[in-house]
């Protein structure tokens, strides 16, 4: 090798580690009991998965130090490597090391944490990378939306069956599988599937971080949540039109549906569990979305999440729509809430994706997948193009499908 050569090596940056996916789960007699799932990325990033229960997107060189700390290399193995591979002083190797296991593991000792975390990367970058599989696919269990089985009829035309529980449980294995380490049930209402909570545990028993979207009546049973919670699932994110009642239920067409919604979200917000109220903002709404989320904090309300309806029939409504999202968005930071936009939020042409981070949805829609109940699989929720069936089609036909938005 030429000395310009050896120069060239000495001052090339590190190259990522192969891509995979590694699994740690801490000793029966080691405390906290902690289990890891760490998925590298071809570019370097990672996501580690940490009690199934939050998903924390890391750097390249946060990956490495995750991928040493899911091996279990000794750490003398890691700062040596880690020294040798970024041309760092030992000790602080070591000190990065070590701050990043203090980190993980006063995570894994943490309750009610948000669905994803960032660590030392700035919450825009994931959602820019090229990525072997999605952050987070959304499972529409169902399309009914009440106890009748209130079909929407664009729901109808699209989906003639329910998959059963054995072949959401084939899909749920399939995506773990390709590496996605985040599942979202919703609907239609997904509470109306009997076999929800069996759902939520198989995603548990897989690894999965699990969260629900919905209406939050059925939550009025505290035996419900009860079993939810004990199956595994992580967040909840509940749907609300208006704090009016009478408004609420006259949207909704359902009578007594906001003293319900009102009652399960009491439920979850006593429970040890991330919850999320998603304001729809609406003509009948928006010059009260301000007031909505006023209400909402003084319920104890943290975090909220916002959409409008993606295609309002002209611009003066659009305007008005937007008039009520910044309002409550000016609300929310005024009773110091955290909004969302990387949760399962309907498809919007105003969404918070844009207003709180500036990412385009059409950047953040790389790393999401939406399945109907039948398992077809669009790029989101109010896509039309079907990019494959999860039951039938191979994974890469899927993720590579040219309708699917990229970079």
């Amino acid at each position: 090798m030429s000395v310009w050569e050896k120069l060239r090596s000495f001052f090339a940056p590190a190259q990522p580690l192969a891509p995979g996916m590694f699994h740690y789960q801490s000793p029966p007699d080691a405390s906290p009991q902690y289990r890891l799932h760490l998925r590298i990325e071809p570019d370097g990033r990672g996501l580690l998965i940490l009690n199934a229960a939050t998903v924390l997107h890391l750097n390249q060189t946060a990956t490495e130090y995750a991928y040493h700390l899911v091996r279990g290399t000794d750490e003398e193995e890691v700062v040596r490597e880690m020294t040798r591979r970024y041309r760092v002083d030992p000790e602080r190797a070591r000190s990065d090391f070590r701050d990043l296991k203090e980190r993980i593991l006063t995570l894994a000792t943490s309750t009610d944490l948000a669905p994803d975390v960032y660590l030392d990367i700035e919450r825009t970058e994931p959602f820019s990378a090229a990525t072997s599989a999605p952050y987070r696919v959304d499972l529409a269990l169902t399309y009914r939306m009440d106890e009748r089985g209130t079909l929407d009829p664009e729901a109808r035309r699209r989906v003639e069956r329910e998959l059963s529980t054995a072949e959401w449980q084939q899909i749920l294995n399939r995506l773990w599988d390709v590496g996605v380490p985040h599942v979202v049930f919703t609907g239609g209402e997904p509470t109306l599937r009997e076999d929800l909570v069996e759902l939520v545990r198989h995603a548990e028993s897989l690894g999965m971080v699990s969260g629900i979207v919905s209406d939050g009546r059925r939550l009025k049973e505290r035996e419900f949540l009860e079993a939810l919670l004990l199956a595994g699932l992580d967040h909840l994110q509940i749907t609300l039109v208006s704090h009016d009642p009478s408004l609420h239920d006259r949207v909704l067409g359902r009578p007594g549906a906001w003293e319900e919604t009102m009652a399960g979200l009491h439920n979850a917000l006593s429970a040890d569990l991330y919850v999320v109220v998603h304001l729809v903002v609406l003509p009948e709404n928006a010059d009260s979305a301000g007031d909505t989320v006023s209400f909402l904090a003084a319920q104890g309300v943290q975090t909220i999440a916002l959409s409008a309806p993606a295609h309002p029939p002209s611009p003066e409504e659009q305007e008005r729509l937007q008039r009520g999202l910044k309002a409550a968005e000016e609300a929310a930071h005024r009773h110091g809430l955290t909004i969302v936009w990387d949760l399962a939020v309907p498809y919007s042409r105003i969404n918070p994706i844009e207003l709180e981070a500036g990412v385009p949805r059409e950047q953040a829609l790389r790393q999401h997948l939406y399945v109907e109940p039948d398992g077809d699989v669009l790029p989101a929720q109010g896509f039309g193009t079907v990019l494959g069936n999860l039951l039938r089609d191979p994974w890469k036909t899927i993720w590579e499908h040219p309708a699917r938005p990229r970079a």
